[in-house]
């Protein structure tokens, strides 16, 4: 079960690097990527020694589907992307994240995916304070 391993979960240095806490759900971390060019969420199940979906129990299979759901709606209301990118890769960072990645049809890169492309752009310390104070607001019956 993966239930035992919620004790020992540490964040990976590279995503705790690279975004921004928003807050914790039942299963998961939520955090902002830090980067202006997308509204781009990141999910982490707290569970240790989880690099793939299929490592959770059905449990928090179900659970983090549930989250993936809440959040997802969250950015359709906060931003109405025209599309909403929804991925678990993790070849860069073997940790278990998804990604939920508000994308527009304007932005630099349509129609192509993000990962990997153009230079990430930092957030102003306004712009971040921004985003996470109406994150946490969407959010706030379900984050600890």
């Amino acid at each position: 079960s993966s239930r035992g391993r919620r004790m020992s979960f540490v964040l990976d240095p590279r995503l705790a690097r690279d975004s921004h806490a928003i807050g914790e759900l039942r299963l998961s971390q939520l955090r902002l990527m830090d980067d202006a060019r997308f509204t781009w969420l990141i999910l982490v199940p707290r569970i240790a020694g989880a690099r793939e979906l299929v490592d959770l129990d059905a449990t928090d299979r179900s659970q983090l589907l549930e989250e993936i759901t809440l959040v997802g709606r969250a950015l359709e209301v906060l931003v109405c992307p025209d599309k909403l990118n929804i991925a678990a890769i993790g070849n860069v960072v073997a940790q278990l994240h998804v990604h939920l990645i508000a994308r527009f049809e304007s932005d630099a890169l349509w129609p192509d995916p993000v990962w990997g492309r153009g230079e990430r752009v930092v957030l102003t310390n306004d712009a971040r304070e921004q985003q996470l104070a109406r994150l946490r607001e969407a959010l706030k019956a379900e984050l600890s």
